[in-house]
């Protein structure tokens, strides 16, 4: 089970604990800590998190490349098939990261926000 995060803090559950979450959903909350966490900030587990906070530092026509081998390297111990992954321009030099998933043969996918 994992507890669920919004915007940086836990969900309450009214009762005075918290969210819980299981199964996909788990999975997409593990997928999105993993994938906005930065690499090596957690000196105990040196591998978790991705390099996606770089992005902004390729060029633009190497970004695809890049946000595909750092979602590979944030999501490898995790059960899933990243079947793709897309970058959509936005406002203000930020782009819209979707990944998207096979778990279980279910189809998934999470969006991110990246500067």
């Amino acid at each position: 089970m994992e507890i669920k995060i919004q915007n940086g803090d836990y969900v309450p559950d009214g009762l005075g604990g918290v969210v819980r979450l299981s199964g996909a959903e788990a999975l997409l909350e593990r997928i999105l800590f993993r994938l906005t966490a930065r690499r090596g900030g957690l000196p105990p587990l040196p591998a978790l998190g991705s390099r996606l906070h770089l992005l902004g530092r390729e060029p633009a026509s190497q970004r695809l490349s890049a946000a595909r081998q750092y979602v590979a390297e944030a999501l490898t111990e995790e059960d899933v098939t990243v079947t793709d992954v897309t970058l959509a321009p936005k406002d203000g030099g930020r782009m819209d990261l979707t990944v998207f998933l096979t778990y279980e043969g279910e189809a998934l996918s999470v969006t991110l926000d990246i500067e």
